[in-house]
């Protein structure tokens, strides 16, 4: 099985960007569909990233692999206060989706904290 490590999650101001990370180990991620989820306190964990995005990212996040250091990144640009929350990373065998219950392997999240 893949253990999940994520990072590169910090205090920000709206408008900055961040990279956050997901490195695997144990198994290589291209065995994997990878996701990005994130959730807010209070809030339903909530699809961002595999392929596609969610619709209330689209145009500012951008997901990418380095196959070599297997890892898979999240580059965030534009963010807002609406952005933060607890960012995880998660691997399926399966096809990609953007159903949280249906990864497997999950990291332990990284905060994002937006200030306005």
């Amino acid at each position: 099985q893949v253990q999940l490590v994520e990072s590169g999650g910090g205090l920000v101001q709206a408008g900055d960007s961040l990279r956050l990370s997901c490195a695997g180990s144990g198994r290589t991620l291209s065995m994997y569909s990878v996701g990005w989820f994130r959730q807010a306190p209070g809030k339903e964990r909530e699809f961002v990233s595999s392929t596609y995005y969610g619709d209330s990212v689209k145009g500012r996040f951008t997901i990418s692999r380095d196959s070599a250091k297997n890892t898979v990144y999240l580059q965030m640009n534009s963010l807002t206060p609406e952005d933060t929350a607890v960012y995880y990373c998660a691997a399926r065998t399966g096809p990609r989706s953007v159903v949280a219950a249906e990864y497997v392997y999950w990291g332990q999240g990284t905060q994002v904290t937006v200030s306005s």
